[in-house]
């Protein structure tokens, strides 16, 4: 095996025993870079050199950092000092930022290999679409908005890559690509560093290809209970609730299938799997999340609107110029709303140790340009609570569908030791 097939915390293993070296597997991410790249365009900034001398620093360090050694991608609209930082806009080609993003900064301390910047949807929003393919099928979406990112995870160019989510940029693209996400609880990892669309909905999320993996990184920016890391409860200790949520009538056949079979399989395997029908208010959770985002974002594109109004693309500017209308009374009821299914979603989960729920509504859509629907995201980013992204299944064109689980707001830990417990469950038949 290959040093960059190595699953994470497989390559972790090996460089804290002294059997690996973080320039040896960053080389060899390197050369699967060089097989995959022309394909599937994952990157809009890579340095080789600048790469492998990261490397052998860290390899010369005397201690081992919760990410030590790990080459993460990077997604283009986070910045990074020694890398542009070009948010995927005419506006800011070139740009060098000159200081590193506070998770960026906080991999660096914990040992990782910064190897390159990922492409995006303009500032992780929309405007213009990334040049990434999905790597299982060069003529679709890999989704967006943090297309680059889910794509080098899947394709094996990187063990970790990090994401936004919004509304769905970093769940749908796992879904679309095959790979584990995780975004986690709203607020605990800075945003310091990136370029902000809605302050109430913005988190960094991350990649990877295998459940045990996606802990690495919630140990580095010290999620709440990692202290204590949790283990695994057993199967049959298990109680998941199957949401099929507000919007189920956008669901296709591969996504319903992919969350009955998911439910099927932890049912087999011991778990106690029911039904959950979430109560009235939540019909509206999706056009509020619309309506916060879209409020938000014509704060967060004032000045680029003002001083850049030729480069910057239509959609913001309809945005800035609040084109849908949105009026104050209905950005205080969004919020109201939200606030009410909090509550009502919080005092679900003594009961539960986690609710299964579809990612995408189906499999990546054809062309580049349709980075898919992020209906079955949206209203989980607003209610602020951790998500996992798990693979499942491959649709009628073979081509992967997800499901994600979630828990409670600040329940991050737990639900990372119910992803290692029920993941290799749920996609046993994924392959």
């Amino acid at each position: 095996m290959e040093p960059f097939e190595l699953t994470a915390t497989a390559a972790l293993r090996a460089l804290h025993d002294g059997t690996l070296t973080a320039e040896a597997l960053t080389r060899s991410c390197l050369g699967r870079i060089a097989d995959r790249e022309p394909a599937v365009r994952a990157f809009v900034f890579l340095d080789a050199a600048l790469a492998i001398g990261q490397a052998r620093e860290v390899d010369k360090a005397c201690g081992k950092g919760a990410l030590h050694g790990m080459p993460i991608g990077i997604k283009d609209m986070i910045d990074t000092a020694d890398m542009p930082t070009t948010h995927n806009s005419p506006i800011y080609q070139g740009h060098r930022p000159g200081q590193d993003a506070a998770c960026v900064a906080i991999s660096r301390a914990e040992g990782a290999v910064i190897m390159g910047k990922t492409d995006t949807l303009e500032f992780a929003a929309g405007g213009r679409r990334a040049r990434t393919s999905n790597p299982e099928d060069e003529t679709r979406t890999p989704g967006g908005s943090s297309s680059g990112s889910a794509a080098a995870v899947a394709a094996g160019m990187v063990p970790l890559a990090y994401g936004t989510q919004t509304g769905g940029s970093t769940i749908r693209p796992a879904s679309f690509c095959g790979a584990y996400a995780m975004k986690p609880t709203h607020g605990v990892v800075s945003t310091q560093g990136f370029k902000r669309y809605s302050h109430t909905l913005d988190t960094i999320g991350w990649y990877a290809r295998a459940p045990e993996d996606l802990a690495l990184p919630a140990r580095a920016f010290r999620l709440w209970g990692m202290e204590e890391a949790p283990a695994p409860k057993p199967l049959a200790a298990l109680r998941i609730a199957v949401v099929e949520g507000p919007n189920w009538t956008r669901a296709e056949d591969s996504a319903r299938q992919a969350l009955h079979l998911a439910a099927d399989r932890l049912r087999r395997a011991g778990a106690r799997v029911e039904p959950l029908a979430l109560p009235p208010p939540f019909d509206s959770i999706t056009a509020a999340q619309r309506t916060i985002m879209r409020s938000e974002g014509r704060g967060a594109f004032l000045a680029e609107y003002l001083l850049h109004h030729a480069k910057l693309h239509a959609e913001f500017r309809d945005t800035v110029e609040n084109k849908t209308g949105i009026a104050a009374r209905d950005l205080v009821a969004a919020h109201d709303l939200a606030a009410e299914c909090r509550r009502l979603l919080d005092a679900l989960f003594p009961e539960l140790d986690a609710v299964l729920t579809p990612s995408a509504i189906g499999e990546a859509p054809v062309g580049l340009q349709n980075n898919g629907d992020p209906v079955f995201n949206a209203m989980w980013t607003l209610l602020h609570v951790p998500c996992i992204a798990i693979p499942c299944h491959r649709g009628p064109n073979g081509m992967p569908v997800g499901v994600q689980i979630v828990g409670p707001r600040y329940g991050d830990a737990a639900l990372l030791a119910v992803a290692q417990a029920i993941g290799p469950v749920i996609d046993a038949g994924a392959g």
